[in-house]
């Protein structure tokens, strides 16, 4: 209570765990409230390795988008590769999702009724476009087996009209008559693929609160508690916490003080973040707000905790001040505080798995970006609750109330 009381009568640090934390979420908030206004149209690349007169080409120019501007809204557009070494080498360099190829013998497998087989190339990390590309690609196999099963059909009725006829030469002039006309020339034009746009409401943007707040909230608690370590050094070095053992208070009980004082704290800096960010900038908490709660609670547990254990590791007072702004500051970006983690590259997604941050932002990502349950931020419960034991763990082996 003594940590709190002082917390409450020191101007500087309310105003550095509170107020400073709030004018980075304003600057922030303002400068991405128009990243996700943006309706970005989806492109899907179409290849062919067939020579001129193939039927892939005049099907790939028929889906081709020649005026964007008559574009439904969410309406993909078609765009016509013509070089497959180029499209590939944009593909493997990352620079391109995918695009679906049509193959060489695309029209003669057609008219020769063994089929064709598409393919689709595709970047491993384009996870938005691969299901798009396979709907196009589908729909394609499904038109042209639709019109092969009508030649097949038309087919077998000139067979029978031609054997039903009396007049022999009539009937094989009829017959190849109707064959040639099925397989010397393909009716395109009734294979063409169309597709339908249904718009189902508006599209309705992410508030950039909902992952700006949570972000700072990890890094500011973390901050604030990691500062705390200067201030127990301090008492270690004048001697506090040794008097505190003389007088017949127990280890545990200092050891246990200190920590539930930087809980206290953090308990009401994201109280206070929390109630600004329902308040003003009308955050949503998802559908699981115990769940945030719950994960807030435990991100002030393990910051508490992490401060304990850099004061048994800080010699002087400097030395913890130091520790304390270098890992708040080398452990935020990690962490994707100061940029939602999801948009990161994976390599620095896998890094992040090391830190608190990571854990924490990804579990409140989960929750109230991405409209997960509880159980999507159970395993960075888990991940908190680890943390913080292995800190505490640390803190009560290495933890003296002596200077020497």
């Amino acid at each position: 209570m003594n940590s709190l009381r002082l917390f409450a009568t020191d101007r500087r640090a309310l105003f550095f765990a509170i107020a400073f934390p709030f004018l980075f979420i304003v600057l922030f908030n303002f400068l991405l409230s128009g990243s996700t206004q943006q309706d970005t149209r989806l492109e899907l690349h179409l290849v062919t390795l067939e020579k001129s007169g193939g039927l892939s080409r005049i099907i790939i120019e028929d889906l081709e988008t020649k005026d964007e501007s008559k574009l439904k809204p969410g309406e993909p557009k078609f765009i016509w590769d013509k070089y497959y070494d180029q499209a590939l080498y944009k593909v493997e360099q990352r620079k391109l999702d995918g695009f679906i190829l049509f193959p060489e013998d695309f029209t003669k497998g057609l008219q020769m009724g063994y089929g064709a087989q598409l393919e689709i190339v595709i970047n491993p990390d384009a996870t938005n476009t691969r299901p798009a590309l396979n709907a196009v690609a589908g729909a394609i196999a499904t038109a042209m087996g639709l019109q092969q099963t009508g030649k097949n059909a038309v087919t077998s009725l000139a067979i029978e009209a031609a054997l039903d006829n009396s007049d022999p030469a009539l009937a094989a002039q009829q017959y190849n008559k109707i064959l040639s006309g099925l397989l010397g020339g393909v009716a395109v034009k009734s294979a063409s693929i169309k597709f339908d746009v249904e718009k189902i409401g508006e599209v309705e943007t992410v508030n950039p609160a909902n992952y700006v707040i949570p972000g700072y909230l990890v890094m500011f608690v973390f901050m604030t508690a990691a500062a705390a370590a200067e201030a127990i050094v301090t008492e270690r070095q004048n001697r506090t916490l040794e008097r505190l053992l003389v007088s017949s208070t127990k280890r545990e009980a200092i050891l246990g003080g200190l920590f539930f004082g930087n809980v206290a704290k953090g308990l009401v800096q994201i109280l206070i973040f929390w109630g600004v960010g329902m308040t003003v900038y009308h955050i949503e908490m998802g559908v699981s707000p115990e769940a945030v709660i719950l994960l807030s609670f435990l991100m002030v547990i393990v910051s508490s905790a992490f401060a304990i254990m850099l004061a048994t590791l800080a010699k002087t007072r400097r030395s913890a001040a130091s520790m304390a702004l270098g890992t708040s500051l080398i452990l935020a970006p990690l962490g994707g505080c100061w940029w939602p983690l999801f948009v990161t590259p994976k390599g620095m997604q896998f890094i992040a798995k090391f830190t608190p941050h990571g854990w924490a932002n990804t579990g409140f990502n989960n929750l109230m970006v991405f409209g997960g349950d509880f159980s999507s931020a159970v395993p960075a419960m888990l991940a908190l609750g680890g943390f913080s034991v292995a800190f505490l763990i640390l803190a009560s082996l290495r933890f003296r109330t002596s200077a020497s």
